[in-house]
């Protein structure tokens, strides 16, 4: 086994939900040593959260389980002297402090970025918020709807008819976790070589617009505004998705020569002569009549049939799943990339959790142990800030722990 990439690294993780849980399980994913903290009591709202109401009632939402495994909790209560000062202690020895509070808080709090490079000038401080730090809409609560709305992918998701249509899944949460885990990792290896801080401020709206590729770029460049064109690929045709004899099938057939093949394998080798679909542009005019056609081809075999065809030839295609289908491909399993775990309350049922979708050296890489519960490592913690017995329990008796 090799050395995890960020072993030796401590995070302090203060987020919630997901866009600062999901970046703080990235890095614990690489080996860093993350301490959630953690409002005693409660906790991150994601351990109420999900479609178990058991779960959720036990503080152990299935939205806290998917995005903190590998993770210490530490519960402190930042708006008591001794809850901040057991912050600042952490601070000195930790690398890497990740928030996703609204801007301004850390500060009203007295735990804000100048405060912590007081005690750390080599600190990481990374922030994620809906709108970033600055700018006329700094302040504004975002969730990923919000986001997502706000940035235009809405307005380019579904059909004409359908519009606007969020994504079935929290994109926008996820990207900005991405870019904040993404932009640590930069700035560490600028510390490593130079000793220096950073200050990180990490804008889900801008996370967002970066992902979306060349909707905004064909606008930025060209002018033109982007439509919503459902399952369909605007770049290229025929690029969508495709109805066989049992199911859907997404094709991507956009270099001439993938044409040429799908063309044959269907048997509809008359199409490369129709005037319709001679050119690229041609397909894209005429991308509906093109559809039936091959459509028409399609009908006599099963989507799972013409994926191993077509791939097979270096046509790009593969069935349209569900979810509990993708996770139970062959290639996920051979890769590794579920992981088992043990409940962290002992429950006797297994924990599935993703681990990185980077392998490292040739191996998956997982979690090092199940998600805490809430304020499971707090006297521990505590301990390796130095805090003695009588100390810890005069946190508690205060309510800073």
């Amino acid at each position: 086994m090799s050395t995890p990439l960020l072993e030796g690294v401590r995070v302090l993780d203060l987020t919630n939900v997901l866009a600062g849980p999901f970046a703080g399980y990235q890095l614990a994913l690489q080996g860093a040593d993350v301490l959630k903290i953690e409002m005693p009591g409660s906790g991150d709202l994601a351990r109420q959260l999900g479609a178990d109401r058991a779960l959720s009632e036990d503080l152990l939402g299935a939205s806290f389980l998917a995005q903190n495994a590998g993770k210490r909790s530490l519960t402190l209560n930042l708006k008591e002297a001794a809850g901040k000062e057991a912050l600042l202690r952490a601070v000195r020895d930790a690398d890497v402090l990740v928030e996703n509070f609204r801007p301004g808080v850390m500060d009203r709090l007295g735990v804000g970025w100048e405060v912590l490079k007081g005690e750390n000038p080599g600190l990481v401080y990374c922030a994620i918020s809906g709108f970033g730090q600055t700018g006329p809409m700094r302040e504004r609560p975002a969730y990923d709807q919000i986001v997502q709305g706000l940035s235009g992918m809405m307005s380019v998701t579904g059909t004409p008819e359908a519009t606007p249509l969020r994504a079935g899944f929290p994109v926008a949460d996820t990207l900005g976790g991405m870019a904040a885990a993404y932009a640590i990792a930069a700035a560490l290896v600028r510390r490593a070589r130079t000793g220096e801080g950073a200050l990180l401020d990490v804008s889900m709206l801008e996370a967002a617009l970066t992902a979306m590729g060349w909707v905004t770029s064909n606008y930025l460049i060209t002018g033109r505004t982007p439509q919503p064109m459902g399952n369909e690929n605007f770049t290229a045709a025929p690029s969508g998705t495709f109805a066989t004899a049992d199911g859907h099938l997404n094709i991507a057939a956009n270099r001439q020569q993938q044409f040429a093949t799908l063309c044959r394998l269907i048997g509809r080798d008359d199409l490369l002569a129709d005037p319709r679909f001679v050119h690229p542009a041609d397909r894209k005019t005429h991308r509906d009549q093109l559809r039936a056609e091959v459509e028409a081809g399609l009908a006599l075999r099963t989507a799972k049939e013409w994926e191993e065809i077509l791939s097979d030839a270096g046509v790009p295609a593969a069935r349209v799943l569900s979810v509990p289908d993708a996770l139970g491909l062959e290639q996920l399993a051979a890769r590794g990339f579920v992981h088992r775990l043990t409940f962290p309350d002992g429950r006797d049922r297994p924990l599935e959790v993703l681990g990185s979708a980077i392998q490292v050296d040739g191996e998956p890489v997982g979690p090092a142990g199940p998600p805490p519960l809430l304020g499971e490592h707090t006297d521990a913690v505590l301990a390796e800030l130095g805090y003695g017995e009588r100390e810890i329990e005069e946190l508690r008796a205060n309510e800073a722990v």
